[in-house]
């Protein structure tokens, strides 16, 4: 195991994923407040000041291990079957897998902490959930340019909005598991908000009939027009709608 100090000196890679892995299990066994990096150290069996010549404090520790896993899980949390709505399954199958297991209780440590500090909140941002919340997004957008979902753009920020906020509510309120059965609910609410015919439906605008002062909507009024117009003996069946 390579320890020797210095600026630019390669550190070893074992040591490194050692301190990671380290860093997750014990504050998802014991908790955030109660991770140090002397336990840190113990559990990878480096020493401490190797811990900290490689990163400041625990929050970097955790930052870093939050970051590796991801990338190790890559495949998971950007899947490409060719069905949009398997793959949000798949990615937020995976996610909470990770949540529940090993990264639940530093997620959580890292965010309280980030409250009271900007620089903190920022990193988390951009190498943790951001990269989540993107990963999301483009499967959803994807699925928008197949035709399979239907949304605008702020549409899609409020489906990742929904996504991962039921999932941040369960962790930090533990009224209920983040698992498979979420992912499950999850993805069919999603179905249910991106779906084609909501979204037709909301964009439907509504005008007052003259006659009777009830509000009708203008498709319906296109619609009665056409019947009237028509005889009775051209009249035909309406095409279903698309699903």
């Amino acid at each position: 195991m390579d320890e020797t100090p210095g600026r630019g000196r390669p550190r070893s890679e074992t040591a490194r994923r050692a301190v990671l892995d380290a860093a997750l299990r014990l504050c998802q066994d014991g908790g955030y407040q109660a991770l140090t990096m002397k336990g840190i150290a113990e559990s990878a069996g480096v020493g401490r000041q190797t811990v900290y010549r490689w990163w400041p404090a625990k929050q970097d520790v955790l930052l870093d291990a939050l970051r590796d896993l991801g990338l190790r899980k890559a495949e998971h949390l950007d899947p490409d079957s060719g069905d949009t709505l398997r793959d949000v399954r798949t990615l937020l199958d995976a996610t909470f897998v990770l949540t529940r297991k090993l990264t639940g209780k530093a997620l959580i440590g890292l965010m309280a902490d980030a409250q009271h500090d900007p620089d903190l909140s920022q990193r988390l941002q951009s190498t943790v959930i951001g990269p989540r919340r993107q990963a999301l997004r483009a499967l959803l957008a994807r699925g928008v340019q197949r035709g399979e979902l239907s949304g605008e753009d702020g549409a899609l920020d409020l489906a990742v909005d929904f996504a991962f906020g039921a999932m941040w509510y369960r962790l930090i309120s533990h009224h209920a598991p983040v698992d498979a059965r979420l992912a499950e609910q999850v993805t069919s609410a999603l179905a249910k908000l991106l779906s084609a015919d909501e979204a037709a439906g909301a964009r439907t605008t509504t005008t007052p009939d003259a006659s009777t002062g009830a509000a009708t909507s203008a498709n319906e009024q296109v619609s009665v027009q056409a019947k009237e117009q028509a005889p009775v003996s051209a009249a035909t069946p309406a095409a279903p709608t698309a699903g």
